[in-house]
């Protein structure tokens, strides 16, 4: 089966004998199973299953697919012009591959991607638009500030990064003090900030810190949960001393 064949069956599930579901949706009532399926296959991406990528990486392809034909539908586009769009896009952005450019590293080749965008008419007033407002706000934050470490507002060295952490931190112990909660929340957020700017600085990103940290909790939190139900016992019998025992053995397990 190749992709012309799915692009027949999303025709049949929005033809007139096809799916109810299907053929109620529209653009604005898809969003949220586009977003699903992008973090479903980065979970399986994290998790090094190759069939789970394959599944996740067909599900999301489903979800183009279904934009392309609503898109057909409304005599706008073929899923043939987002293909063609896309491949003159990469030519275009990448001379040192199919033309004669020669560019030796990383930052040489995003260089010129800027510029070709300025070519293509993505003018900006600031080197902080083009990142979309619905990214996480780990993601978004780690984006918003690579941008302006590329001008070079940035730190020399990672110390003076922890530096300013500190005062951050102390800022928000004043803020405790306080007890308002519009500047507790103000300064929390800054300390956040400011982890994502250490993360940017040591090569780490944010967003996949986070999730391997909230995979580990889960994995170790669960360890207590099975421990206690073995013991006939309920978490909330349980002891705080009791529980940290089970959480030490569970990092014991490497998870």
């Amino acid at each position: 089966m190749d992709f012309q064949e799915l692009l027949k069956i999303m025709e049949a599930l929005r033809s007139e004998k096809g799916c109810p579901w299907d053929k109620e949706q529209t653009r604005e009532s898809l969003k949220p199973f586009i977003v699903e399926e992008a973090y479903e296959l980065i979970e399986a991406i994290d998790e090094g299953d190759p069939e789970k990528i394959k599944e996740e990486l067909g599900d999301l392809l489903f979800q183009i697919v279904f934009q392309c034909q609503i898109a057909k539908e409304n005599n706008e586009f073929k899923v043939s012009d987002v293909i063609e769009k896309i491949s003159k896009k990469m030519i275009a952005r990448h001379p040192h591959v199919f033309g004669k450019a020669d560019y030796k590293t990383a930052d040489e080749v995003l260089l010129h991607w800027e510029e070709q965008k300025k070519l293509e008419g993505k003018m900006r007033e600031s080197i902080l638009e083009g990142i979309p407002k619905t990214l996480p706000s780990l993601l978004r934050a780690h984006r918003l500030q690579k941008r302006a470490a590329g001008v070079g507002f940035d730190w020399e060295k990672v110390e003076d990064v922890l530096k300013k952490l500190d005062e951050e931190l102390k800022e928000f112990k004043e803020a405790l003090k306080t007890k308002r909660q519009d500047e507790i929340e103000d300064e929390l957020g800054d300390i956040f900030f400011m982890l994502v700017n250490i993360s940017r600085f040591i090569g780490v990103n944010p967003e996949d810190a986070l999730r391997k940290t909230i995979s580990k909790f889960i994995h170790r939190f669960r360890y207590i949960e099975m421990n206690a139900a073995e013991q006939g016992k309920r978490l909330s019998d349980m002891t705080l001393p009791e529980m940290d025992r089970l959480w030490d053995e569970a990092k014991g397990t490497g998870k």
